[in-house]
């Protein structure tokens, strides 16, 4: 399993989510911006443009995956397309939304198996790894469930993809980013509720190249 999980944007160690893909190197990556389908559409696509912008200047040839095509097609369909890629970069925004468009479009079960037979490498930031978790409870101190509702007419999700054993919490002691002190009041959370957790500043990010036991923070 290959996982590149920054707090904030590429974080300051990019050149690890490189090293992860070995000597092809960067290639495709599919950028999922669906964290931020509750945004209007020119900030949504603002948002996918910096990705764009970011990922090209490494080297990757960036493609966007807009899980919302792929609402009312049959669930090998993303899979199908996901196979296409090496890796995945997976934007911030609402993990909720972000959670409901993996399970709709049937994402979330086509990107653990792929993770599962290292078959390709899963990087992006904030709501990205959010997903990974056991759960999504306690984000609602971030991020508004209710935008679910709001922009589908469905109920949130509350169950993460299980890929991590733990709650990824990002932003913490992060001055300048607006999301810091409600990032520090759900790690707060965390700590009183025993829920296992880590926390990372903007610019670290998670590394894992293996199993979970093999984890670092950069």
């Amino acid at each position: 399993m290959r996982l590149y999980l920054s707090s904030f944007r590429l974080g300051d160690r990019p050149d690890q989510l490189v090293a992860l893909l070995g000597e092809a190197g960067p290639g495709r990556i599919a950028v999922i911006a669906n964290a931020m389908d509750s945004a209007p559409a020119d900030v949504r696509q603002a948002g996918v443009q910096r990705e764009t912008t970011a990922l090209t200047a490494l080297g990757f040839h960036p493609v966007e995956l807009d899980l919302r095509t792929f609402f009312d097609q049959p669930k090998d369909a993303v899979r199908a397309a996901l196979h296409d890629f090496p890796a995945v970069w997976v934007r911030g925004g609402n993990a909720f939304m972000l959670r409901y468009a993996l399970a709709r479009s049937g994402a979330d079960t086509a990107l653990v198996d792929l993770l599962r037979r290292d078959a390709l490498v899963y990087a992006g930031y904030s709501a990205g790894p959010c997903v990974l978790a056991p759960t999504l409870r306690g984000l609602e101190l971030v991020d508004p469930p209710q935008a679910v509702t709001e922009t589908w007419g469905d109920q949130p999700l509350w169950d993460g993809l299980g890929v991590l054993d733990h709650v990824f919490v990002p932003h913490v002691d992060s001055p300048g980013h607006p999301e810091t002190d409600a990032c520090g009041a759900a790690a707060e959370h965390y700590r009183t509720t025993g829920t296992p957790h880590r926390t990372l500043r903007d610019g670290q990010a998670l590394v894992i190249d293996g199993d979970q036991s093999q984890s670092r923070i950069i």
